[in-house]
């Protein structure tokens, strides 16, 4: 099988579905199932072919998330990925890391290098970031089960401006702005509790930024 162009059809996403439901707790099964529904609306207007791509990298993302600070660095140790004493402070953000090392070893089927760096870059974002990773961090921000007010917000914002109506150009801009936000919003959170902010946090709006100017 080439994973550059895999697709799981709708039987393998099912199969997926019950491996990975029984891995989790019940409440984080809901917002691992609400985030496959929201990856899954918002594939349909950015990037249809990937829908079920993002799917599955959506019912991988929070694999390791509720795994203690103590296994995530044991494993990052045994699989030679550095963490700094930053990395450790904001270990919320291991997850991402982890579940992307894990998923080559225990569902190597869907080591898809766009899977990957999507499980990846979900939490803290990155400069750069491609349409897929964009879709899987803003699904993860604005699934249904989310009820943090600045997620409720942000899922309004961005729902609220009916996206589907919007021509291409006017989707993207609309998707850059939601981005923008949803940074601003995790970092003044950070800096309320008086957690470090990832710098890659920090290039991800940076680079947002930058990008509306050029146009």
């Amino acid at each position: 099988m080439n994973l550059k162009d895999f697709c799981p059809g709708e039987e393998a996403l099912e199969t997926l579905r019950a491996k990975v439901k029984i891995r989790l707790s019940p409440k984080r099964w809901i917002h691992t199932a609400e985030v496959e529904k929201a990856v899954a609306q918002l594939a349909a207007l950015y990037c249809p072919s990937k829908t079920n791509l993002l799917r599955a990298a959506a019912l991988l993302h929070d694999i390791t998330k509720e795994w203690s600070v103590e296994e995530h660095c044991t494993f990052c140790a045994s699989h030679g990925i550095r963490l700094t004493a930053q990395d450790v402070l904001a270990h919320k953000t291991l997850h991402a890391r982890t579940a992307a090392a894990l998923i080559p070893e225990e569902f190597p089927e869907y080591a898809a290098p766009v899977l990957l760096s999507a499980v990846r870059w979900h939490t803290t974002g990155r400069a750069g970031m491609t349409m897929t990773e964009k879709l899987l961090y803003l699904a993860d921000y604005i699934d249904a089960s989310r009820t943090f007010p600045d997620c409720i917000a942000l899922r309004e914002a961005f729902w609220g401006a009916a996206p589907q109506k919007m021509t291409a150009p006017e989707r993207k801009e609309h998707l850059r702005k939601i981005l923008i936000r949803s940074f601003d919003m995790t970092i003044a959170g950070l800096l309320a509790d008086g957690l470090p902010v990832a710098k890659d946090t920090v290039a991800a709006r940076n680079a947002l930024i930058l990008e509306g100017n050029q146009t």
